[in-house]
């Protein structure tokens, strides 16, 4: 039986979604307080956190950031606050996927299974596999692809955030080919995200503002209507 976490001030409305989750063979927990929240999620095994963004005590961001800090939860974000910003925030924190409030218990449903789901191939991917250390190059940055850790060439370390070394490693991987926004959603977000392609271009420039040289071109080069790519030194001449 999965268990989840539900994080929500609105005691109604979590006494809903819980409901609806156990109907749906779900073992559920319910915290209204963003503080205990955090001991919980930080003290107990869960398969998923249902966590709202404005709560006492202690906000869903950064329940999201300190959980991630140490564990792999997946998590869904529940708010009303639905500007970009907002979601791209949510993300950048640690949040897996987002849902504005109000939403249908259908959506939220289903996007619980989508995360599970995600979950549970990457964890059958991985079983029994050791990663094997594979160094990529790229104009001045060296990516060693075991531990996802990027250098400069002068030895430094790009801190770079899991989406961030996604995005950066996709436009590799294709280098020389134009990338598509829904292509990188999908190969970044999943196909079920559900996640605008307005967040691509705030990663993208999120990206750039640590791979980019200042003074220098862009290493991503945006492809007006299409998307975006990275090419060889030799085709920057």
């Amino acid at each position: 039986m999965r268990k989840i976490l539900i994080v929500e001030d609105e005691k109604n409305l979590a006494r809903f979604v819980e409901l609806e989750l156990q109907h749906e063979g779900y073992k559920t927990v319910v915290e209204n307080n963003g503080r205990k929240a955090l001991d919980r999620a930080l003290s107990e095994d869960f398969d998923a956190i249902l966590l709202d963004l404005m709560l006492p005590d202690l906000n869903g961001l950064e329940i999201a950031r300190r959980v991630r800090q140490s564990k792999t939860t997946p998590i869904i974000m529940m708010t009303a606050r639905d500007s970009v910003i907002d979601r791209v925030s949510g993300l950048d924190h640690g949040a897996d996927d987002y849902i504005v409030k109000p939403f249908a218990i259908e959506e939220l449903l289903a996007r619980l299974r989508a995360v599970l789901r995600r979950v549970k191939i990457e964890k059958d991917a991985s079983k029994d596999k050791l990663p094997r250390q594979k160094v990529v190059k790229f104009k001045d940055l060296t990516i060693e692809t075991a531990n996802r850790i990027v250098h400069r060439g002068d030895g430094k370390t790009v801190d770079l955030t899991k989406r961030e070394y996604n995005l950066l490693m996709t436009l590799i991987e294709n280098k020389n080919n134009v990338v598509g926004r829904d292509q990188l959603l999908n190969k970044i977000w999943g196909p079920e995200s559900n996640i605008e392609t307005n967040v691509v271009e705030v990663y993208v420039r999120y990206l750039r503002n640590k791979i980019d040289i200042p003074g220098q071109p862009s290493y991503i080069k945006t492809v007006r209507g299409t998307g975006y790519m990275v090419r060889d030194e030799e085709d920057n001449a």
